[in-house]
């Protein structure tokens, strides 16, 4: 069995204290041109992972060069959004290579989804303990 990391939950809100914390995960994103440090939030009800626009743009993405669209639903159906492939280095895991949907919504979080962030690792959410636990998929 491997090694878990554990992390806090994090308060996004400090005066709602417990009420505002939310599952953060830190981690290292790596594309062709920038590696970024980030937090992206765990989002079991999201199909996809999410990037926002202007981290898409921090990592050196260009929107016109990307040619793959994705449909995304919910409150960002409105808007386009694209395929981008990021290496994603979350502890002292190996990378794996993570698709995102690239949005030009600014307002959104990056978002960690079941494709293919819980493909790539399973989470264990204690909740009461404002703690969450990230085992990487086992290898073979």
């Amino acid at each position: 069995m491997t090694e878990a990391a554990r992390f806090p939950y994090l308060d996004i809100e400090p005066p709602l204290a417990e009420a505002s914390r939310l599952p953060y995960l830190p981690l290292r994103l790596t594309s062709p041109r920038q590696t970024l440090e980030v937090s992206g939030l765990l989002d079991t009800g999201a199909t996809v992972n999410v990037i926002p626009y202007g981290l898409g743009l921090r990592l050196g993405f260009v929107w016109e060069q990307q040619t793959t669209p994705v449909h995304l639903s919910g409150n960002l159906a409105e808007l386009p959004a694209r395929v981008v492939l990021l290496s994603a280095t979350v502890a002292a895991f190996s990378p794996v290579r993570l698709a995102f949907a690239w949005t030009q919504a600014e307002s959104v979080p990056l978002l960690l989804g079941q494709v293919n962030f819980f493909l790539e690792f399973d989470v264990c959410f204690f909740r009461a303990q404002s703690i969450f636990e990230v085992r990487a998929k086992p290898r073979s």
